[in-house]
């Protein structure tokens, strides 16, 4: 069974984690995006929506939950 932190705080997330992500334009429907940490994109220790990333595809977006 996997467990799944919160995207919120910055140190929960590392380079290469496994992570779910909203895209911008999903935000709406909610549709989360799985993927692997290439660069954390927001400087602040902790965001409300999420921390913002870019995944090793190129796709950015805030994490909603890290797998691990």
């Amino acid at each position: 069974m996997e467990n799944k932190i919160s995207g919120n705080f910055r140190k929960n997330i590392q380079i290469g984690s496994e992570v779910e992500i909203v895209q911008k334009n999903h935000q709406r429907s909610g549709e989360l995006t799985e993927g692997f940490v290439k660069r954390i994109l927001t400087n602040s220790l902790n965001h409300p929506h999420g921390i913002k990333v870019m995944l090793e595809t190129g796709e950015v977006g805030r994490v909603k939950n890290v797998i691990t």
